[in-house]
């Protein structure tokens, strides 16, 4: 719950120009995820999200620029606690995961930005990940086994 929380509270900074908790905490609940302002709160700074200026005076919520290695790792561990299992059909990868945890799982695959992944459908427990090439694809799979076992990562 609070993984897929923190996931959708990054899509939507990354999405709308958040400028309060309030605000971020009514776009929660209209995403379907019931939510006090005091546990937008904890989540906000356990995320380390800060404010930065738009540029008409006002501010929004952003992810603090260095902290993209501990961001990273927060992607790492929604996926490897989201996922149950993965297969390949050519250049399609296939990955099962937790029901309805799909989403988060490919918005952190995402976030890893792996350049063989040219873009994820994710549905409520499966993604389908066009790759590259078959070859990719093997890297792919190899690469995110790394991750599930966690890996030293390069």
């Amino acid at each position: 719950m609070k993984t897929r929380r923190q996931v959708k509270i990054l899509e939507l900074i990354k999405k709308h120009d958040i400028e309060t908790q309030e605000e971020l905490t009514d776009f929660l609940q209209k995403e379907g995820v019931q939510v006090t302002q005091a546990t937008v709160s904890r989540d906000i700074r356990e995320l380390k999200l800060t404010k930065v200026p738009m540029g008409d005076g006002r501010q929004k919520y952003a992810v603090v620029a260095d902290s993209g290695e501990e961001l990273s790792g927060k992607y790492r561990r929604v996926f490897r606690d989201c996922f149950l299992s993965m297969d390949m059909a050519q250049n399609i990868l296939v990955i099962r995961t937790v029901p309805g945890m799909a989403m988060a799982a490919a918005a952190a695959l995402d976030a890893m930005e792996l350049r063989e992944i040219v873009g994820c459908i994710a549905g409520d427990d499966t993604i389908m990940c066009a790759v590259r090439s078959v070859d990719d694809t093997v890297l792919v799979m190899e690469h995110l086994k790394k991750v599930v076992l966690q890996e030293d990562l390069c």
